[in-house]
């Protein structure tokens, strides 16, 4: 291995990737010739997974990299999810670096949601809702308060004193954020609801919804879990970081095409589309969008990318 092989922590990884230079380069990514194949799961013990998430540059001597993920759910003593990244040169194909994984993943998740909410959300958006306390729910606050003038930022968990520490520290980064009691009045009077849960139920009605609202929802991520109920998908108009990925994933838009409540037709456009302006965004102010993320490795690649381009700069 070679010897210029560098580590990035976690936060070298949270103080190098600003959201909206991130949400940027995640559009570059998207226009171009990055190839990145579904995830691959595999089981290594009757309750343990092993995640590994490839992308690379089709162009000559383009990056390589692949995200590896543990995922042990009975290590409630210590983290059940664990993350590295590794950067290859295309060139050589030598290993170029290592990066905490789990940040790389909450800052490429949020600003992916922060370039979808550009084109989803409207332009207007005041209130925003965070749904969901852990470790990605400052990040999205962060993301979807980039570029807005947001009055309110609300803060809603299961657990009333972690929301409570979570909205005291969001405060203490300058975001306006308070405490919400009632899960269903907060959805009823935020233009952006953002669901961050590790829920297995739907945590969320599309009766709750105000017309003009946008859905960001980052935080089921396998067949057994849904944030939103199906009129919650009926309602909007869908959208999807990928749709290999939110195809073969993302119960919150598979139960409902299922069940026949929505049709396959009825994703209008993964992210792509968007950015390079081949499917429109919002199309009215009345509008509500749904935007389904289960993560690609195109976002993992943009961020590493960023990441090393932004160590080498000079001062």
């Amino acid at each position: 291995m070679t010897s210029q092989v560098r580590f990035y922590s976690a936060e070298e990884v949270h103080a190098a990737l600003g959201l909206e230079a991130l949400a940027d380069a995640i559009a570059d990514s998207l226009r171009g010739s990055v190839i990145a194949p579904l995830r691959h799961v595999h089981p290594v013990s009757p309750s343990a997974s092993l995640l590994l998430m490839p992308a690379w540059n089709a162009s000559a001597g383009g990056d390589i990299g692949v995200k590896l993920v543990t995922v042990f759910p009975e290590n409630s003593a210590t983290t059940t999810v664990n993350a590295v990244y590794v950067l290859f040169d295309g060139a050589t194909g030598e290993p170029r670096a290592i990066i905490d994984g789990e940040a790389l993943t909450l800052r490429r998740t949020a600003a992916a949601s922060l370039l979808a909410a550009r084109y989803l959300a409207r332009n207007d958006a005041r209130n925003v809702l965070i749904v969901g306390t852990g470790k990605l729910a400052p990040v999205m606050a962060h993301a979807h308060c980039s570029g807005r003038d947001v009055q309110r930022l609300l803060i809603w968990g299961r657990n009333a004193e972690k929301a409570r520490s979570l909205a005291l520290k969001l405060r203490r980064e300058a975001l306006p954020a308070e405490v919400a009691t009632d899960l269903q009045i907060a959805v009823e009077q935020s233009h952006i609801v953002c669901c961050a849960t590790t829920a297995t139920s739907p945590v969320v009605q599309g009766a709750w919804l105000a017309m003009g609202t946008h859905v960001d929802l980052v935080g089921a991520f396998k067949k057994t879990m849904r944030e939103v109920d199906d009129a919650a998908v009926s309602r909007s108009r869908v959208y999807v970081d990928t749709y290999a990925g939110a195809m073969a994933e993302a119960a919150d838009l598979i139960e409902p095409i299922e069940r026949g409540v929505i049709r396959r037709s009825d994703v209008l456009a993964e992210l792509s589309e968007l950015v390079s302006g081949a499917v429109a965004g919002r199309r009215d102010y009345e509008d509500i969008t749904l935007f389904k993320s289960v993560g690609t490795a195109i976002e993992d690649l943009a961020a590493a990318q960023m990441l090393i381009a932004a160590a080498v700069r000079p001062e």
